[in-house]
């Protein structure tokens, strides 16, 4: 990506005239997010049960949609995209994975099909899109693989083993995360990842202000977020690798420190 947009703060009035100058026709659209983000704003205080509202809204919408998918081709292209980086990564059938914001299974069926029955576990703030998460199990064709799926009030993660998962991933979540739920979810992790486990993560990255745009979406430098993990005790990583993958985030790689 180049220098100049990953320098951008998109919530900046300059950056919003510009963009509405170049693009006209999104302006509705835009204009009905931000009534939205209005209204949800005085109805929810705390940011998860906000993001919760928002998911309803945009599941009611569009189930493809709520997850950053406007079709079905785009849907599979970009759940293929996270199956293959793994299996690359080497995840094997013996994995065991949680899935943090697993969504409506995009990448999540992938996973559930190559792991072994009952290696999946799959968690959301949403219970709207666990309902479409259970639908593509069935359209799928993947009861029998024994999936597990968990409605979630937080990123606490204290009702999972320890010491379980191989392989914990959380794509586009982090892109929709004051740094307050990112910190939660790094200050426990690491207590559900197995010796030698690894979490991969995405996030929206720039290399100027961190800022946010309408409490939906949230820009970070991966400096902040290298240093979180190091904070809790985890080493992390920039995955040079994924860029080279066409899209739009950034990935993080989390493991157990070394002990020295």
């Amino acid at each position: 990506m180049p220098k100049s947009e990953l320098s951008r703060n998109r919530s900046s009035l300059g950056h919003k005239l510009r963009y509405a100058l170049r693009h006209p026709g999104r302006i509705p659209a835009h204009l009905r997010r931000a009534a939205r983000d209005s209204w949800l704003r005085l109805r929810h205080r705390d940011h998860v049960a906000y993001y919760r509202a928002v998911m309803a809204s945009d599941t009611t919408r569009s189930p493809g949609r709520a997850v950053g998918s406007g079709s079905e081709e785009h849907w599979l292209a970009l759940g293929q995209m996270q199956f293959d980086y793994l299996v690359e990564h080497g995840l094997k059938p013996q994995d065991r994975m949680l899935e943090i914001g697993c969504g409506n299974l995009r990448a999540g069926w992938r996973f559930i099909d190559h792991l072994g029955p009952g290696h999946y576990y799959g968690i959301d703030i949403s219970p709207d899109i666990l309902i479409e998460a259970q639908r593509t199990l069935v359209r799928r064709g993947l009861q029998d693989r024994l999936p597990r799926l968990a409605l979630v009030e937080n990123l606490t993660l204290d009702f999972l083993p320890s010491g379980w998962f191989t392989v914990v991933h959380a794509h586009s979540v982090f892109s929709h995360s004051p740094l307050e739920v990112i910190d939660e979810c790094l200050a426990n992790v690491g207590r559900v990842l197995a010796p030698g486990g690894f979490f991969d993560f995405t996030f929206d990255r720039t290399e100027g202000t961190e800022h946010q745009v309408l409490r939906e979406d949230f820009y970070y430098r991966t400096e902040t977020l290298l240093s979180l993990a190091e904070r809790h005790g985890l080493t992390a990583r920039f995955m040079d690798d994924w860029e080279r993958r066409p899209h739009g985030q950034s990935k993080i790689r989390v493991t157990h420190a070394v002990a020295v």
